[in-house]
C-alpha cells in the first residue's frame, strides 16, 4: 500500500514539474534588439502577462502566418499570370521594379498550377502599403494590395 502511495506522489511530481516547464516568453525579450541601435528595456510585471503572451503567440502562430515565419500584413501584387512565357516576362516585371524603386523589397513566387506572381513591399497596415500603391501604379497601373504573411519589417530606418 506504501508503495502505491509512493508511485502516486512520484506520478504526481513528474506531471508538475513538466507543467511548469513549458515554453515561456518574456515580454522583455520579444523587444530586445542586438545591433547598434539597442538599448535598455526594464518591463516590470506580474508573470502571469507573460503567461498570457506566451499562450497568445503560441496559439496564434500556426494559425495567422500558416506556419510561415512572419506576420500578417499586406504586399502589393504587380505581376500574376499563367501565360507560356510568364516566368520571363515575372523576371522582367521584378527586374524593372528593382530598377525604379530600389529601396522596396520584391519577392517573386510560383503558385500551382502555373501561376508566376511578383509582390513587393511589407506593410503591417492597409495605410502604409497604400502610401507605396499610388507611387506604384504610376508605373505599374494594375498593381494592387493583398493581404499576406510579410517578413518582420524593420522598425529602425537606415
Amino acid at each position: 500500500m506504501a508503495r502505491n502511495y509512493c508511485l502516486v506522489a512520484v506520478v504526481f511530481l513528474l506531471i508538475t514539474e513538466l507543467c511548469s516547464s513549458q515554453a515561456s516568453i518574456k515580454t522583455a525579450d520579444l523587444f530586445r534588439r542586438d545591433d547598434i541601435h539597442s538599448g535598455q528595456l526594464n518591463i516590470f510585471q506580474d508573470k502571469a502577462i507573460d503567461t498570457l503572451m506566451t499562450r497568445y503567440i503560441l496559439a496564434n502562430n500556426k494559425v495567422r502566418t500558416e506556419g510561415q515565419q512572419g506576420m500578417q500584413g499586406f504586399r502589393i501584387q504587380i505581376y500574376y499570370s499563367s501565360v507560356r512565357n510568364a516566368r520571363e516576362e515575372s523576371a522582367k516585371t521584378q527586374a524593372r521594379f528593382i530598377e525604379k524603386f530600389p529601396e522596396i523589397p520584391s519577392y517573386p513566387d510560383y503558385q500551382e498550377p502555373g501561376w508566376f506572381i511578383v509582390r513587393v513591399g511589407d506593410y503591417r497596415t492597409k495605410i502604409e502599403c497604400y502610401k507605396d500603391l499610388i507611387m506604384i501604379r504610376k508605373e505599374f497601373p494594375n498593381a494592387y494590395w493583398i493581404p499576406t504573411v510579410i517578413k518582420f519589417p524593420d522598425r529602425i530606418k537606415k
